[in-house]
């Protein structure tokens, strides 16, 4: 059995690979970050009586998807499990000058996650067997100013992973799109001492707390998962602010 998983060099893909490891399933890790990457194997390889590969690659082009798919075909490597996490994440006022940082965060969140799913996603269908899951978040219903682009993407994995959950389910394959609240993860640049405060009195949770009840409701099959009780209220709030008080909280914060 193997587990392929994008960002599993850290945060919540390491969380991932770290939660299937422990279920016998050997890992294929794939980040950008090649010293990390290699230091995140020797660590699981050393906790788990696993085989981990790893996959040094920039998942934010094109033709990332197709590049990864090829080299697990000519490496004979068919995953059981695929678990799209990598992400990309910035806070601020759109500019010209911020182009290539969207267009990264598109091909990311969009193209590379679309094809990885349709691509893989077809070795399943054949095998009648298998498991996708995608990391969208809570953001994907929170169209606010500053992560623009980012909760439209995260919007899109939401729609697509539903849809797509429908269309796989004849063939066996089960798709779970998970949208966490706040996670204990480097990705969002959280101050560190106000990350453990947000921890310890539960505003944020950790990567483990949050891999647990993916992993859990992906191999139940559950199409969708919003865990935390921020995802009830705060989307709600943030959709019921009146123009005026958003855009002075924007104006506040920017």
């Amino acid at each position: 059995m193997v587990a392929l998983i994008t960002g599993g060099s850290s945060g919540m893909g390491l969380a991932f690979a770290r939660g299937l490891a422990a279920r016998g399933y050997d890992l294929v890790i794939v980040s950008n970050r090649g010293e990390e990457l290699e230091a995140a194997a020797a660590a699981l390889a050393a906790e788990y009586p696993v085989g981990v590969r790893t996959r040094c690659q920039d998942l934010a082009a094109q033709t990332a998807a197709d590049a990864l798919f090829e080299w697990c075909v000519s490496e004979g490597i068919l995953p059981d499990i695929l678990v799209n996490d990598a992400g990309v994440f910035f806070f601020k006022e759109l500019q010209v000058n911020d182009l290539d940082r969207v267009q990264a965060m598109l091909d990311l969140h969009v193209t590379t996650v679309t094809r990885l799913c349709i691509l893989f996603g077809q070795q399943m269908k054949e095998r009648e067997s298998g498991y996708i899951l995608n990391v969208s978040s809570m953001a994907a219903r929170i169209p606010a100013p500053g992560i623009t682009v980012y909760s439209a993407t995260k919007a899109y994995l939401r729609s697509f992973g539903r849809s797509l959950s429908y269309e796989l389910e004849p063939y066996g394959v089960h798709m779970t799109t998970v949208c966490p609240a706040a996670i204990a993860t480097p990705l969002y640049r959280l101050d560190p001492k106000l990350m453990r405060l947000g921890v310890r009195i539960g505003l944020i949770r950790t990567p483990e707390w949050l891999v647990r009840r993916a992993l859990k409701a992906m191999f139940r099959g559950r199409r969708m998962l919003a865990p935390a009780f921020m995802n009830v209220w705060l989307p709600a709030l943030v959709a019921a602010l009146p123009g005026p008080v958003v855009r002075k909280l924007w104006k506040r914060f920017k």
